[in-house]
């Protein structure tokens, strides 16, 4: 068994898009209308067949209180594997990200937390 699929639930979807691309540097995967929404993922340019991200409308009532209470709390809503967390903070600092924890080494990995500006934190994490 292995993961086929995650989601993050995302305030506007071509924003979303926007930055996971530009941004972290995914690349578009499935693009597919379904009403006012989209069938939106992304993928990692290392591994296009591999574990896709849909960036999933925030619509749905228990949606905003979780973003809400995961945020206030610091609490990231998933994790994405880099090379060099330093480099990675300082390459989309100058684009402008904001983070809510700078690199930190903690034991046997380092992580940083970034504002996806739609509404969740992401960390972005390496181990050593």
């Amino acid at each position: 068994m292995k993961i086929h699929l995650s989601s993050v639930f995302v305030d506007d979807q071509e924003k979303a898009l926007r930055f996971y691309t530009d941004v972290l540097g995914f690349v578009k995967k499935h693009d597919i209308p379904l009403g006012a929404d989209r069938w939106l993922t992304v993928v990692s340019p290392e591994d296009p067949d591999g574990t896709e991200l849909l960036l999933e409308p925030s619509g749905h009532p228990a949606v905003q209180p979780y973003k809400t209470a995961l945020v206030q709390d610091g609490i990231p809503v998933t994790s994405f594997a880099v090379d060099d967390v330093q480099a990675e903070f300082d390459r989309m600092r100058e684009l402008g990200v904001r983070f809510t924890q700078e690199p930190q080494e903690m034991g046997t990995v380092t992580t940083a937390v970034l504002d996806d500006t739609c509404g969740n934190l992401i960390q972005i994490v390496h181990s050593k």
